[in-house]
């Protein structure tokens, strides 16, 4: 079996942690240090801060943002639920809206018609690898005083505009979860330029106590530290990160390639002024064909090739996350999309063989 995803650790990755493993500091010291800054000067901010999850860095970022009990957050169905479990962490509800059908990323022109007295902020999800329209979300945030956080959960090293992915709204938001383009099993950084926020998110991550000053404590904060051990492993991955992101581009390629005549597919779509770094390659497969989606995926899964389903239902039909019953009219492309997405392998273990493999597989199918 081809599997969707791939974990293969080399020499250095598993020295480093090893000489951490023997040095005692195995909790938040010296490395996490060296990440953040790393990780920052990487992304072209001031400030970044190490936690334990992606998760922890949207709490964080939405907590450091003044979000609180009744404030709304836009942002959009069409993602993994930990974009927006952490609105309902800080107290404030999520305000989904459709995407773009083309990028599938937040659809800025349906922002405005979401706006109320309450919202405060806006998460944009770049999905799959590919940053959101930030230069349209950026001057509706201003123009309403909203705060923007950038998941950028699965587009470290993707750029819009020549800017790195993190430093593309108020505060950014990433995961290095062992799927990710880089990682370091389970862990997270949020990057932003603001010092306020910076010292915050500090903070937080370490029960509200003040970094400088132990056992004093100024709110409320969770223990979202990350360890020397990850930290150690995520900068390995970081040093790595070009040759990781060109073999996930060079693989997209071959199946563009592969895949763009024929008509019953959809290939992913590159916006103007944006890199795309694939975390996932995501075929669509137009609705209404001899072959479906579902039974794509099952011939496949019999040729040896695994795939996903990213993401099957939108956030909005989850009870815990929406209770009003919405019109399907309201999110006509989310609700089409769903039903023709299929993630096929583009990790960068891949070999030459499987991935001609995967493309000769598809073209005979179709």
């Amino acid at each position: 079996m081809i599997s969707l995803t791939k974990i293969i650790l080399q020499k250095d990755e598993i020295n480093t942690v090893i000489k951490v493993l023997k040095s005692g500091q195995l909790a938040q010291g010296k490395k996490v240090e060296e990440l953040e800054s790393t990780f920052a000067n990487f992304c072209g901010t001031k400030y970044a801060v190490a936690v334990n999850s992606g998760t922890a860095a949207i709490h964080c970022a939405l907590y450091t943002c003044g979000l609180k009990q009744g404030d709304e957050v836009i942002t959009t169905p069409f993602t993994f639920v930990a974009s927006a479990n952490p609105i309902l962490m800080v107290g404030a509800k999520p305000v989904f809206i459709d995407v773009d059908e083309k990028s599938l990323n937040l659809d800025p022109s349906k922002i405005e018609s979401a706006i109320t007295k309450k919202t405060k902020a806006i998460i944009a999800v770049n999905l799959y690898g590919q940053p959101a329209d930030y230069s349209a979300i950026n001057k509706i945030a201003k123009k309403y005083k909203l705060i923007v956080v950038e998941d950028a959960a699965q587009s470290v090293n993707a750029k819009y505009k020549n800017k790195k992915s993190g430093n593309l709204g108020d505060i950014g938001c990433f995961s290095f979860y062992t799927t990710k383009n880089i990682m370091c099993g389970e862990g997270g950084m949020i990057t932003t330029n603001n010092k306020l926020y910076f010292e915050k998110a500090r903070r937080f991550r370490h029960h509200g106590q003040d970094p400088d000053k132990r056992y004093e404590y100024f709110d409320l904060g969770y223990n979202y530290r990350m360890t020397d051990i990850a930290a150690s492993l995520a900068l390995v991955q970081l040093k790595r990160v070009e040759s990781i992101t060109e073999k996930r581009q060079q693989i997209a390629k071959l199946y563009d390639n592969a895949f763009k005549k024929i008509k019953e597919l959809v290939i992913p779509f590159v916006s103007p002024d944006r890199t795309h770094v694939y975390h996932q390659y995501v075929l669509r497969i137009r609705r209404g064909q001899k072959i479906s989606r579902d039974s794509l995926r099952k011939l496949l899964k019999k040729k040896g090739i695994e795939t996903n389903i990213h993401y099957p239902k939108p956030l909005y039909q989850f009870p815990h996350l929406f209770s009003t019953k919405i019109p399907k009219t309201f999110f006509r492309v989310t609700q089409k999309v769903i039903k023709e997405v299929l993630s096929i392998p583009v990790h960068p273990h891949l070999t030459n063989e499987e991935v001609k493999y995967i493309s000769n597989t598809i073209q005979e199918i179709f």
